[in-house]
């Protein structure tokens, strides 16, 4: 079963300095990279992580694939 939410990453639940139940979302950082940026041009980029290349393409509908 897949549990990822995207959003997770995104928000941190903070709780108030009083003792009450409410919870704020507060928006982290998170750093952004325009793919054009990244592709310059390219259809497809190598991404070395611990010592494994991963490739990262842009399909024909203009959607991303990441490749082990």
């Amino acid at each position: 079963m897949n549990t990822h939410n995207p959003d997770d990453f995104r928000y941190r639940v903070r709780r108030p300095e009083d003792t009450q139940v409410r919870y704020e979302r507060v928006p982290l950082a998170v750093r952004t990279l325009s793919s054009n940026m990244l592709f310059q041009g390219e259809h497809e980029i190598g991404i070395e992580h611990h010592g494994a290349l991963y490739r990262l393409k842009i399909t024909r509908q203009g959607k991303l694939i990441l490749n082990k």
